[in-house]
């Protein structure tokens, strides 16, 4: 049992910052007040806001370590001020059944500075093998790293038609990106044309018309796609498709999948999230080796964002171009909801994950000082506010932007959600 703790600051409560008392047992929120006396507190310094939540990372853990691993991917969480992420199943021996997934499950625990979600990978064939703890399941609608296609039926497919957690999406059409795959690509603008937008309008098609219950359609590019089928399923949007486009000079280190898309349509996206049109705001963070990066033509899809996803976020907070309403909703309260997961959000019952910030910390990223294993990030130089301090549970891991505390992170299941 942990101890009792009680912390005081300027905490960010239904829409405004309030000099509070937070109450936190066993990691969890049992009372927020306004004035005590004689209490002593944990003083927290800075804007406090709650910590944040990454739907969509691939920590590449187990398999590819070389590339990421849990240690180094979470460490590289919480520095950004990200205390819970969902990962991926697409590792190179992909987690497609129980099996698997205990193996993962083996392999990371007691290596994450965050809490944790794991999902499993559905390719139309394999219902009956799906772990009972996986976090969601993943669909790849098109072939992309360490995955192959969906192959089955979706709009007769019995087991997505009865799976009640989320279902995200990577949403390119496989037909599409066969017509498209001949094309040579030797710039981020031949990558678009490789995978164009058109492919990613199809499987939106086709996901709004599935009847699963909870379906999240993952990293959209092209927010004109999006906004033909309203309200038909969630949508998540990267900070690299609303920063980030073909027309800029990043070499390899822009290559993704879904691509950078012309300037016109970045800007339109990123209204759209500025707008509050998105329900999460995720990193897809990607690392691979430098190696894998040599080229356009050769060079693998993937950026990293999970350090840097939450501090872009705040510079533009800071600048008044986002509101800090949105920010929160969709890197923090809406996709631990859709999750069903008691996060993101400073209120009685939710986990005391916090963080701290102060808003004239802001400067230029210098990848040099980020934590995963390969730090060339196509956001070098761009402004962010970094958080001073960060508590995953009540407990501080980053005291003063140093890492302070080891591996506390537990893994989170539909059971215990």
């Amino acid at each position: 049992m942990m101890e009792d703790k009680i912390f005081s600051g300027k905490f960010y409560y239904f829409g405004t910052f309030q000099d509070l008392f937070v109450y936190v047992k066993n990691g969890v929120i049992t009372d927020v007040r306004k004035f005590e006396k004689s209490v002593k507190t944990e003083r927290i310094e800075g804007a406090i806001l709650p910590g944040f939540f990454d739907a969509h990372v691939h920590f590449r853990d187990p398999g590819e370590t070389d590339k990421e691993d849990f240690y180094t991917g979470s460490m590289s969480s919480v520095f950004g001020g990200t205390t819970t992420v969902l990962d991926m199943p697409n590792n190179i021996i992909p987690i497609r059944d129980y099996n698997q997934f205990d193996r993962k499950k083996a392999v990371v625990k007691g290596r994450s500075f965050t809490d944790y979600g794991l999902f499993s990978l559905y390719d139309g064939t394999n219902g009956d093998v799906i772990s009972k703890e996986s976090i969601g399941l993943k669909i790849f609608m098109g072939e992309s790293t360490n995955s192959t296609a969906f192959t089955g039926d979706y709009e007769h497919d019995q087991f997505l038609e009865k799976y009640s957690r989320p279902v995200v999406f990577h949403g390119e059409s496989a037909e599409c990106l066969r017509k498209n795959s001949a094309r040579e690509v030797k710039t981020l603008i031949d990558h678009d044309s490789s995978r164009p937008s058109s492919c990613e309008m199809e499987a939106l098609r086709t996901i709004s018309k599935l009847k699963t219950s909870v379906k999240i359609a993952a990293h959209i590019s092209d927010y004109g796609n999006a906004q033909s089928f309203p309200e038909k399923f969630f949508m998540e949007v990267t900070p690299h498709h609303i920063l980030l486009n073909e027309e800029m000079q990043l070499g390899a280190y822009g290559k993704v999948n879904p691509p950078l898309r012309e300037k016109a349509v970045m800007e339109k996206t990123r209204e759209a999230y500025l707008d509050g049109k998105f329900d999460l705001l995720s990193s897809d963070h990607a690392p691979h080796l430098e190696k894998d990066k040599e080229s356009i033509q050769f060079g693998k899809s993937g950026i990293i964002g999970v350090e840097t996803r939450v501090p872009l976020m705040l510079a533009l907070v800071h600048k008044k171009i986002l509101s800090l309403d949105t920010l929160l909703k969709t890197g923090a309260s809406r996709p631990a909801e859709l999750f069903g997961i008691k996060k993101g959000k400073i209120e009685k019952g939710y986990s005391a994950d916090f963080v701290s910030v102060n808003f004239s910390d802001m400067e230029k990223l210098n990848e040099n000082r980020l934590h995963s294993k390969l730090t060339i990030s196509p956001f070098n130089g761009f402004d962010v506010v970094f958080p001073r301090n960060v508590f995953v549970r009540g407990e501080k891991v980053i005291s003063n932007r140093e890492i302070i505390e080891d591996c506390l992170g537990n893994m989170i299941t539909p059971q215990v959600a």
